[in-house]
């Protein structure tokens, strides 16, 4: 499977039109549904290969794309989502020189 090709579990005449938020692979327990003792199998079974990795970030923004962003009467949400986002990001980034302006409480 290469860059920008189809996943190798899709099949046009199984599947139908190709989704870039659905996963073709095999069906596996949810998340939310994994009991503690089953969660060191449960990321045993998890491929953690960098294309893996891009293909479910890629997976989920398609998903958000189509919950937030493509319907007819989309609402503000999207905007805000980013906007508090990015302000998280630009954080992290900057809180090396942010934390040296604490407010100090002096006795």
């Amino acid at each position: 499977m290469g860059f920008g090709d189809y996943p190798a579990e899709y099949d046009r005449a199984k599947h139908g039109p190709y989704d870039p938020a659905r996963y073709y692979g095999k069906p596996d327990t949810p998340f939310g549904e994994v009991k503690i003792g089953e969660l060191p199998a449960w990321f045993g079974r998890r491929s953690f290969h960098p294309q893996a990795m891009t293909s479910a970030i890629s997976r989920a923004y398609w998903r958000w794309q189509h919950k937030y962003v493509f319907p007819e009467r989309a609402g503000i949400a999207s905007f805000f989502q980013m906007a508090v986002g990015l302000s998280v990001f630009f954080y992290v980034l900057n809180y090396q020189r942010i934390k040296h302006h604490k407010n100090y409480k002096y006795h």
